[in-house]
């Protein structure tokens, strides 16, 4: 989880800004925590205590207001009937790595995926990024290879990952839909050689630069383990006490899985 939240925090000065090069400082002045951190620990509180993820998603929404959320996620949490409101947009897979690092079976993984999602983004290209996103981070984490991983994920979601970060870049624009940034971030995983090549193939391609290196900086935590020393402790310095405590929270429970 601490990888999608890097992602988030590396990526978020390049979200208004966007770059195409993957040559650029991985933190700077304009780094910050968005809503990605702040919904990915939301839904991490829940699966980590067993409370409802409605609950916590609002409480932090309310609390973290001036993060970045999208204007339809501002309108809901204004509403107060916290109705779904059909979004296929990406803030469902943003906020899910903690599920495809707690749960351990595909079926578990996918039920909790779509619970997460459905809250806000019950639109069937929602509940595919959220559940695509997921099931990528639970079978890097169980060892599976970038091939079963690419085809288990096409197969199933019907995703064209064949393509590489080189190929997208050049056409690529700023996309929130799951449908549209989803598998390009899982290929900003798949197409590097360590995590923080996969944060800069996420940001190089000139997108929601913060969200789509949320997405594939935790399936790349999955993959290849502990994100480097460096980058850990500048997001440990960024970070809220409350949002450090969950993390270690959900440390123990990891280690204790």
């Amino acid at each position: 989880m601490l990888g999608a939240i890097a992602g988030d925090i590396i990526g978020s000065a390049y979200e208004r800004y966007p770059i195409k090069t993957k040559k650029f400082d991985l933190f700077s002045k304009y780094s910050q925590f968005t809503d990605d951190t702040v919904m990915t620990l939301a839904v991490a509180k829940s699966a980590i205590d067993g409370t409802k993820y409605l609950d916590n998603i609002v409480d932090f929404g309310i609390r973290y207001a001036d993060v970045g959320y999208g204007g339809s996620f501002r309108k809901w949490l204004k509403s107060w009937n916290y109705k779904p409101y059909n979004s296929w947009g990406n803030g469902s897979a943003m906020r899910v790595s903690a599920i495809g690092f707690l749960f351990d079976t595909e079926d578990k993984v996918l039920v909790e995926a779509k619970k997460s999602a459905k809250i806000t983004h019950n639109h069937p290209e929602g509940i595919k990024g959220v559940e695509a996103t997921a099931l990528a981070i639970l079978m890097a984490r169980k060892g599976n290879s970038k091939n079963q991983i690419r085809e288990r994920i096409s197969k199933k979601f019907d995703y064209d990952l064949e393509r590489t970060v080189e190929e997208i870049r050049p056409n690529y624009q700023f996309q929130v839909s799951c449908q549209e940034s989803v598998p390009e971030s899982i290929i900003c995983f798949l197409d590097a050689n360590s995590y923080e090549e996969t944060i800069r193939n996420a940001i190089s391609l000139g997108g929601d630069a913060d969200t789509m290196a949320c997405i594939a900086g935790g399936v790349a935590e999955a993959y290849y383990g502990e994100i480097p020393q460096e980058i850990r402790d500048e997001i440990y310095k960024q970070l809220p006490k409350e949002f450090l405590e969950i993390l270690l929270k959900y440390r123990d429970r990891v280690k204790n899985r």
